[in-house]
């Protein structure tokens, strides 16, 4: 038979309540301390990857593919704001460029008329 940490607190103040009339039971030690730093690491490192990837894409996005990455940086960017990044500086950059991204985008359409980049003649 084997007993688990709450059904030996569970004998013990059962043993103790025919003795003492009202005796509160002892809990056992859980490890919520443990547990809830774990998510909080996770999400700190999700939304400094956030930042990261918001600031490459922003980065990309100037030289190509800006119609798609210009609103993907900014979107990952304030979710990494949102998330209180460690790296809030790189998730500004990363929204700064998504920006320039979008305003790049708009100075191509209307003075060539096209999405693309035309660096000949």
């Amino acid at each position: 038979m084997t007993l688990t940490l709450t059904d030996r607190a569970r004998r013990t103040d059962d043993a103790t309540d025919q003795t003492a009339p009202e005796t509160a039971p002892t809990r056992a030690p859980t490890q919520a301390p443990a547990q809830a730093s774990a998510p909080r690491r996770a999400a700190g490192r999700e939304a400094d990857g956030l930042a990261v990837g918001s600031f490459v894409l922003g980065l990309v996005g100037l030289l190509a593919f800006n119609l798609l990455l210009g609103p993907t940086a900014i979107v990952m960017a304030l979710l990494s704001l949102a998330r209180r990044t460690r790296r809030p500086r790189r998730a500004y950059l990363g929204l700064a460029l998504g920006v320039a991204d979008l305003v790049v985008l708009a100075v191509l359409v209307t003075v060539n008329g096209t999405v693309s980049w035309s660096l000949g003649g």
